[in-house]
């Protein structure tokens, strides 16, 4: 996977564009936390045709709109955008987004389709995308996405794809290669939280429990605990048999999200 920071000169509208595509990122964090695909920014090409002001208005007033659950006037935002500019790559997304959200898959999938016609080069849809197919278990035509999103020189954050397709993989089973991808995103950046829980998550499911606890307590350096990453605490310290941190993760899991999945898990697993 190509992960060059070559960055061409900025393009007319090339402030406006990233703060479009810097709150695509934001919504996509909020709407996909299972496989965490995010529209990040995304530098265009130099040739990139100038950005419909308009258009980048009403996408961003739309985002706006549907950060704070205003789906119906985030819609007509996000069309608004469309009649200004009917090919403009980030209000597409936006929709797209907004579809899923609104269980439209096949809505979603149209905008999501529309935006990457539109701009070929948006790793940040391409990226979206592949996190809405990787949902509807289309692992393969997914993965390959995310692999045009990070090979694009342009993307800033080609670990954020990488991570994706590791997470995606690893849903469907196939942990090896999973297992490339996260590798190759904390390469890139050895502080992404989500690609840090995903590999202590990994190194557990494969044994290797020096490991997973090396690679959670990384994590903590750099985010702060959730359910899932003290039901990992909790079981990896079982393995090794450190009382005092197992404790530790006990307390904090019933303590601060009990009404958690994992803190039944951990009930359920204390029961038997």
């Amino acid at each position: 996977m190509l992960t060059s920071r070559y960055r061409s000169p900025p393009p007319t509208g090339y402030g406006t564009l990233r703060r479009a595509t810097g709150l695509l990122a934001g919504l996509a964090l909020i709407l996909m936390s299972a496989c965490q695909t995010t529209g990040v920014q995304n530098e265009p090409p130099a040739t990139a045709r100038p950005v419909n002001r308009l258009a980048e208005i009403h996408t961003q007033l739309g985002l706006g709109y549907l950060k704070e659950g205003k789906k119906e006037l985030a819609w007509k935002r996000l069309q608004q955008a469309l009649l200004a500019d009917p090919n403009y790559s980030p209000a597409h997304n936006a929709l797209a987004l907004l579809s899923e959200r609104m269980n439209l898959p096949e809505k979603a999938e149209q905008h999501y389709r529309r935006a990457i016609e539109s701009d070929p080069r948006d790793s940040a849809a391409m990226n979206n995308y592949g996190g809405f197919l990787c949902r509807q278990k289309k692992w393969a035509e997914a993965e390959s996405y995310f692999q045009r999103a990070a090979a694009n020189p342009l993307y800033q954050n080609p670990e954020f794809a990488q991570t994706n397709a590791g997470l995606c993989l690893l849903g469907a089973g196939q942990k090896d290669q999973a297992e490339t991808y996260l590798r190759t995103a904390l390469k890139t950046n050895p502080r992404l939280p989500t690609a840090l829980i995903a590999m202590a998550r990994l190194s557990l499911e494969k044994g290797r429990h020096l490991s997973a606890r090396a690679y959670l307590q990384r994590y903590l350096e750099n985010a702060r605990h959730t359910p899932r990453s003290l039901w990992i605490g909790i079981q990896v310290e079982r393995e090794l048999g450190d009382k005092n941190a197992l404790a530790s993760y006990r307390m904090l899991l019933k303590g601060n999200f009990s009404d958690s999945r994992e803190s039944r898990l951990l009930l359920d697993s204390e029961s038997k």
